[in-house]
């Protein structure tokens, strides 16, 4: 059966604050574990006013503190930013915190512009080039491989599940070659989904972690009880994706507003279907339905959702909708 997961943003309002965004992660990954999701994944940003996930593991901690038993980890971390030393002691920390809970996926995007890559002080000896390496050695680290002549503590001996992410085909050839699970972020760059999942597929060598391939896919849901509704909750999330490719990033996750996207020039417009392809904005039956197309395209073992929801308690509701509309795609009778 297909997965159910929800990736956060943990999105810090236009005009709130980040302890309430802290607050509010947690309640949705409580949320989520009531209603079955399998995961909840934050994803590491910075310099992202509207985003409060860039303390990536420390927000893990706090989610898991409120949570049982749902699978929590990063959606992702960017390696190119950190010493995979530590991240193999964050997550090893993680781990001994929330024993076979921890899920670790891996980008190599900088979640960020050259300046704060800089101010991360990786700038200088660090690229995307080096992705594979950095992977390898966080393996290494992880299964406490003797050649390198220390052990991370913590972190030797963890049982963190790897995942590669991407948005291109570079990451399904690493994720084939690894023999590592595959998480395509479809949720905001669909154009090479289907090409990166034939590869992936086709290429994919078993491992000692993964005998077969595992993909995930990103997905934007923003359910109601009616669709007029729905739309209007989609409106934030439309305004941030905006904002951010015109370069007018500044502030918080706006309240949404009534007919945007018709208030828009056809070329943004244009840029909001391309994403938009991948998002159901709807009731139950609506989101039901695209969930349905999306499974029969990807044949995915899991969709990992997201909802850029300004309204707290509508998003909450968002999630919940998208939890029956899952089953029902599953399972129509």
């Amino acid at each position: 059966m297909t997965l159910l997961s929800f990736l956060d943003l943990v999105p810090v309002l236009d005009g709130g604050t980040v302890s309430t965004a802290l607050a509010n992660a947690a309640e949705v990954a409580a949320h989520a574990e009531r209603l079955g999701y399998h995961r909840y994944w934050v994803a590491e940003h910075h310099g992202m006013a509207g985003v409060g996930g860039a303390a990536t593991s420390v927000v893990i901690g706090h989610v898991g503190a409120h949570t049982q038993n749902i699978r929590i980890g990063a959606g992702g971390i960017m390696l190119p930013n950190h010493a995979p030393l530590q991240i193999a002691e964050q997550f090893g920390t993680l781990d001994a915190l929330f024993p076979g809970r921890v899920d670790l996926g891996l980008g190599r995007a900088p979640g960020s512009d050259g300046r704060v890559a800089m101010a991360l002080r990786r700038g200088l000896n660090s690229s995307p080039d080096n992705f594979v390496q950095e992977v390898l050695e966080l393996q290494a680290l992880f299964v406490g491989d003797p050649q390198l002549g220390f052990k991370a503590t913590p972190g030797a001996g963890a049982d963190v599940e790897i995942w590669v992410l991407g948005s291109s085909l570079f990451g399904a050839q690493v994720a084939a070659a690894l023999g590592l699970p595959y998480g395509f972020a479809s949720h905001f760059a669909p154009g090479m989904l289907d090409e990166a999942l034939t590869i992936y597929r086709r290429n994919f060598r078993p491992s000692a972690v993964l005998e077969r391939p595992r993909v995930m896919v990103g997905f934007n849901v923003f359910a109601a009880d009616s669709d007029a509704e729905a739309t209007l909750l989609a409106s934030s999330m439309q305004q941030a994706f905006v904002a951010l490719r015109t370069g007018s990033v500044g502030g918080g996750l706006r309240p949404p507003v009534a007919g945007y996207y018709e208030s828009l020039p056809a070329g943004q417009r244009a840029m909001l279907d391309e994403m938009m392809s991948f998002a159901a904005i709807g009731t139950r039956d609506r989101v039901a339905e695209r969930l349905s197309a999306l499974l029969a395209r990807t044949q995915a073992d899991e969709v990992i959702i997201t909802s850029q929801i300004h309204d707290h308690r509508a998003r909450l509701r968002s999630i919940e909708i998208a939890a029956d509309a899952m089953a029902h795609a599953i399972d129509p009778s």
